[in-house]
C-alpha cells in the first residue's frame, strides 16, 4: 500500500519556481515569510543545467510535502525542469490529496492552462525536441489542471505585501 504525503511529510511546503525569474525576489520573500513562520519549507537553492536529471531528492522532497505552491512567470514553461516537478506536484495532489496553491506572476491563469501566450513557444519547443510526447502531454495536463486551480495572479512587482492573505496552515 502506497503511504501518503501527508503521513511522511518532511516538508510543510514546497515551492516550485523559475530561479531567473522569481529566485531573488518573490520566492525569496515568500521564502522568508515562511520561515519565520515556523513553517518547513523547501526551496531549491540550485539551478538545474541543461543535461543534468532532476535529482530522487527533490522527488522525494515534492512527494514528502503537505502543501505545494508552484509559482508561474512569464519563463517558467521554458524550464523541463520546473514542467517536470509540477507533473509530479500534480501527481501528489491526485494520488494522496496534496494541497496546491498556485501564483500567477504576470501570467495570466488561462495562460497556463491552454499553454498560449508566453506558454506556447517552450511548449512548441519542448514538443519539438522531445522523444516522449507522453512526457509533454503530461506537462500540459498538469498546467492545464493546476490552471484551473483558484490562486493569487500577482501583476508588477509582486512584493510579499500584497501575498499577505494567503495563510498556510500545516
Amino acid at each position: 500500500m502506497a503511504s501518503s504525503s501527508q503521513d511522511n511529510s518532511c516538508y510543510d511546503v514546497f515551492i516550485n519556481f523559475r530561479g531567473v525569474d522569481t529566485r531573488d525576489n518573490f520566492v525569496y520573500l515568500l521564502h522568508e515569510a515562511l520561515k519565520r513562520d515556523g513553517i518547513n519549507t523547501f526551496i531549491d537553492e540550485e539551478e538545474l543545467l541543461e543535461g543534468e536529471k532532476i535529482c530522487s531528492s527533490l522527488l522525494r522532497a515534492i512527494r514528502g510535502s503537505k502543501i505545494s505552491i508552484p509559482v508561474f512567470s512569464k519563463r517558467y514553461a521554458e524550464s523541463k525542469y520546473c514542467l517536470l516537478e509540477l507533473a509530479e506536484i500534480w501527481n501528489c495532489h491526485i494520488s494522496d490529496g496534496q494541497t496546491i496553491l498556485p501564483i500567477f506572476i504576470d501570467v495570466e491563469p488561462r495562460d497556463v492552462r491552454n499553454q498560449t501566450e508566453s506558454f506556447e513557444g517552450p511548449f512548441q519547443e519542448h514538443q519539438k525536441n522531445s522523444k516522449s510526447t507522453s512526457i509533454v502531454d503530461g506537462w500540459k495536463n498538469a498546467l492545464k489542471e493546476v490552471g484551473d486551480l483558484k490562486g493569487w495572479p500577482l501583476k508588477g512587482d509582486a512584493n510579499i505585501r500584497k501575498f499577505k492573505r494567503l495563510k498556510v496552515s500545516c
